[in-house]
């Protein structure tokens, strides 16, 4: 960044970074010959409706079995939300950018909360009960975060699958989870083309030996699908909805199921325990990324993988600070300046982004005639 190469920030910038490593070292160390305790001392920055009995229990007879705060309850979405409102109630929680630069919104964390509510009663009135599969398969729209966040606030799991994603694939995620009900939307956008999920859905049911009971429908505002009769419009399961509290979960309870690739055989389904994800996710924000609360930070990922599912949602929310969702791509949405663009906008501080991303701008873009065109003051890694 042009501010590391002036001399004097470039030598605060090693100071710091010294700074930073004997932190590093002596946090590493704590961790390795305390680390009941350093677990401990970190669990302390969270929400517990019932405090932990114990940090961590280690199996080793069968196979490798470890189980962190024991008796602990607690919940996700009440730490992404709840525990925010009376501090940071207007502050905005998510920044969502469209595939077209004229489609923009911001959410505050009060905002998101009684979206969150409303949708949670919307998945009780379909007799989602705690423990339940929710299948959500969504473009990147604040409406599938509300989805996931939902499931957290009724103890429903959730298994975010790829928006778009083949219909055979889809089938095989709703039969290994079992899914009582699916949440999708009419479209998604990528450049030049709008992906149809309708078709998509229908057919995945129709391969599918497991059967869902409903599915709701968000339609987007330029694209209107016809829904069958076990079909719900998303406005529609919302309209009469009540606030929902939240439901006590077991620390050692599942939050959601996030499947493989399959590229080597079966999809796989990988299950994230609720208490030592929320506690080690939060603690990452500061220690890893350097991100305080008053901070704009953006994971250029998707909810369909592990990345967006920790890095747009949960551990920025976890955090107070504000998260950037993009559903379009780093070129031609609608050019290879857009990353750039939404840096400068909202005053972004850091981007966790994948090397794929870069290269495909560098190849757009190979003398960074965009990254010139912005004030990139904001913007530190």
């Amino acid at each position: 960044m042009n501010k590391i190469l002036n001399a004097d920030s470039f030598a605060s910038h090693l100071k710091n970074t010294k700074l930073n490593k004997e932190k590093y070292e002596k946090l590493y160390k704590q961790s390795i010959e305390n680390n009941d305790d350093f677990w401990n001392e970190i669990a302390q920055r969270i929400s517990w409706k019932k405090k932990y009995e114990k940090v961590k229990e280690v199996n080793y007879r069968d196979k490798v079995s470890i189980k962190w705060y024991l008796k602990g309850e607690l919940n996700a979405c009440y730490n992404c939300l709840d525990r925010h409102l009376q501090k940071r109630g207007d502050k905005v929680a998510i920044i969502w950018e469209g595939d077209d630069p004229n489609e923009s919104k911001k959410i505050t964390y009060k905002e998101l909360y009684i979206e969150v509510c409303k949708f949670s009663n919307a998945l009780k009135s379909a007799d989602v009960k705690k423990g339940d599969v929710v299948t959500i398969y969504m473009p990147m729209i604040p409406e599938a975060v509300i989805a996931m966040l939902a499931c957290g606030r009724i103890g429903a799991i959730h298994s975010v699958v790829f928006g778009g994603f083949a219909a055979n694939e889809l089938a095989s995620r709703i039969d290994d989870s079992k899914a009582k009900i699916i949440l999708s939307a009419s479209c998604g956008y990528e450049p030049g083309r709008t992906i149809e999920y309708k078709p998509l859905l229908k057919k995945a049911i129709e391969l599918a030996k497991h059967k869902v009971e409903k599915c709701i429908i968000y339609q987007r505002k330029d694209f209107k699908v016809d829904l069958d009769k076990n079909e719900i419009d998303w406005n529609d399961a919302i309209k009469d909805a009540k606030p929902v509290e939240c439901v006590e979960m077991n620390a050692n309870d599942y939050a959601y199921i996030l499947y493989t690739s399959g590229t080597t055989g079966v999809p796989k389904g990988i299950v994230r325990d609720i208490g030592g994800h929320i506690v080690a996710l939060k603690w990452t924000m500061k220690n890893i990324y350097n991100i305080d609360p008053d901070d704009v930070w953006w994971s250029a990922s998707d909810i369909g993988w592990i990345v967006g599912h920790s890095y747009i949602v949960y551990a920025p929310l976890f955090h107070g600070c504000t998260t950037v969702l993009f559903e379009g791509k780093p070129v031609g949405t609608p050019d290879a300046g857009v990353f750039w663009r939404i840096i400068s906008e909202h005053k972004v501080k850091s981007l966790f982004t994948a090397p794929t991303a870069f290269r495909a701008i560098k190849k757009e873009d190979p003398n960074g005639t965009f990254f010139k065109k912005y004030d990139l003051s904001s913007f530190e890694t």
